[in-house]
């Protein structure tokens, strides 16, 4: 229990000081006035793309690994990431590179999980969690595909469960590249079409516009429309 407690402390003031000091850097280095100035969004927009055209391998790599840092250590979740994956590289690639990022990350944070935090996840989420592991034990792979598929638990949490069930590694890396790439590439898509909009007006484009745009509201409807569908299917794969 005394462990537990360390681990937790630790965890929590390693994640209070990496976010402090973004922040600190962040703020030091631009102003609100300037980040949220459209002229500011399209003049790193263009330095962006300028750096991406010349340097597609090497700025993929770096996307890449931060990509994984922000799953692990830092605990940030998907959406963010995807987002601006989208508006970087696009759907195809950044789809790519987003899923193999959130799946590296957080399988390192499920192996840190199993050898740190087992007792703790077991402590808090053994009880509640429980029946899944019939499931598991039944068929490891398909239960943590549809497991990731369907998601409904925050995403920390999400890669941290199934250390309770002892599931194979490399199990949980293949079924988190698959599982999440229904909902990572409507996100991406979604960043993609802010770019494109973006690209398109030198002015500062109404909200309708930018909604309407078929590039961004074709992905928003077919995200809702997968939401809609994990939400039926949480139904039947937690409570049965």
């Amino acid at each position: 229990m005394e462990k537990t407690k360390k681990i937790k402390l630790f965890i929590g003031l390693f994640y209070l000081i990496a976010v402090g000091l973004f922040l600190y850097f962040f703020i030091s280095k631009f102003n609100l006035q300037d980040l949220t100035s459209y002229d500011f969004i399209r003049a790193n927009r263009t330095y962006l793309f300028e750096l991406k055209n010349s340097n597609l391998f090497l700025i993929s790599i770096i996307f890449l690994l931060l990509t994984i840092l922000w799953v692990f250590p830092f605990l940030g979740f998907g959406s963010p990431v995807a987002l601006f994956g989208g508006f970087i590289f696009g759907k195809w690639i950044g789809t790519l590179v987003v899923v193999l990022g959130l799946s590296i990350g957080a399988t390192l944070l499920y192996v840190f999980g199993n050898y740190f935090l087992k007792d703790l996840i077991r402590e808090k989420f053994l009880n509640k969690y429980q029946k899944l592991e019939k499931k598991f034990k039944k068929s490891e792979f398909i239960y943590l595909l549809i497991y990731r598929f369907i998601g409904g638990i925050p995403w920390q949490l999400s890669c941290l469960l199934p250390t309770l069930f002892n599931v194979k590694i490399i199990n949980f890396f293949l079924a988190t590249v698959i599982g999440i790439i229904p909902q990572i590439f409507l996100a991406v898509s979604i960043g993609s079409g802010i770019e494109k909009v973006i690209d398109q007006n030198s002015k500062i484009p109404k909200v309708s516009d930018i909604i309407f745009s078929q590039e961004i509201y074709i992905p928003i409807l077919a995200f809702f429309g997968l939401i809609l569908t994990t939400i039926i299917l949480r139904k039947f794969f937690y409570k049965n």
